[in-house]
């Protein structure tokens, strides 16, 4: 590892102490120039210090910035099961796996990123992943399963993700089917997983989880075409480390969930979070708009909706927005 990488475990291992130039130097055997100018790189790269002559330097409580040792910190023993990789930007986390997977990546690699160029949404949109607000990483798997299985890693990923946010962040968390993550009513997670197939098994060659985070709203708002759904997990930036945190504990609760997906033990509570059953939705992508009523989620994952001419159908593909009536308040 670099001096950078080091003292950066060191200081995540010690947040919030102090440790003296002339500590760091002895303890990676390097000079107090080095350490000086490695602190001074992790202040380029976002990190908050405290420095105090004849103390040293602090790494602040609050420096809320995503590293690979934070999150391990956070994973515990668990962080040697995963090779998580780091990047402060990338065009797409998903994108820059796919091509970690096709190159023979093993299951259990993680790209994080604190921003995204060319987010990827579910049909062919874009996902607003500005530097500095989000959360944005992906999850490489390789099952053993059929293409109708699929489904449910992400309805896994979206109750490791509620459970995860609602953890820290003290809110509650629901679910809009099949994978975005609401609070207060608004957006604040999207997942879009992708699969590479094998032609001659019908099974998945690899498939990875992507997942987006609102952790607080981007500077300046969010983007008009989206202002009016988009949420954040907090509503201004929290004075303690979350980021990290987040990644952690979605990295770990989706993992337990995806090491037992045969058995779902995760369904039931994915059912109880919904906010889609019993609301009245507008089905899209499948030609025209059509409004209808959601029923229920059935034991394949599939939204059961009825449409206004009495017809019952369940969906397996495709998107629905709620439609709710703002007269009555709700």
């Amino acid at each position: 590892m670099s001096v950078r990488e080091d003292i950066l475990e060191i200081f995540e291992k010690e947040r919030g102490n102090y440790l003296s130039g002339e500590e760091l130097a002895v303890r990676l055997n390097v000079s107090r120039s080095a350490v000086w100018k490695a602190v001074k790189q992790l202040e380029e790269d976002g990190y908050e210090f405290d420095a105090v002559s004849g103390r040293g330097y602090s790494l602040r409580v609050s420096s809320d910035v995503v590293s690979k040792r934070g999150i391990e910190k956070f994973l515990g023993e668990n962080a040697a099961k995963y090779d998580i990789i780091v990047y402060k930007t990338v065009t797409s986390t998903n994108t820059v796996l796919k091509e970690m997977a096709a190159a023979g990546a093993a299951e259990g690699t993680v790209v994080v990123a604190s921003g995204q160029t060319a987010g990827k949404g579910r049909m062919s949109r874009r996902f607003h992943s500005p530097s500095g607000s989000g959360l944005y990483l992906s999850i490489l798997l390789r099952p053993e399963m059929n293409a109708d299985e699929a489904l449910f890693i992400t309805t896994a990923a979206a109750v490791a993700v509620a459970r995860t946010v609602e953890e820290i962040s003290g809110r509650s968390a629901g679910i809009k089917w099949v994978n975005d993550v609401f609070m207060d009513g608004r957006k604040v997670c999207g997942i879009l997983t992708e699969a590479s197939f094998d032609m001659e098994s019908g099974g998945l060659e690899y498939a990875i989880c992507g997942i987006g985070v609102n952790v607080v709203p981007p500077e300046g708002g969010f983007p008009d075409e989206i202002r009016d759904i988009a949420g954040a997990v907090f509503f201004t930036p929290p004075l303690c480390e979350v980021k990290n945190r987040i990644a952690a504990g979605i990295i770990e609760k989706f993992m337990a969930y995806y090491g037992n997906l045969a058995s779902r033990p995760f369904f039931e509570e994915y059912r109880k979070r919904s906010v889609t059953v019993g609301e009245s939705v507008t089905v899209l992508g499948r030609g025209e708009p059509r409004k209808a009523f959601a029923l229920a989620i059935d034991d394949e994952c599939r939204l059961v909706v009825r449409y206004e001419d009495g017809r019952e159908e369940a969906l397996s593909s495709g998107e629905v927005s709620v439609r709710r009536d703002t007269s009555a308040g709700s």
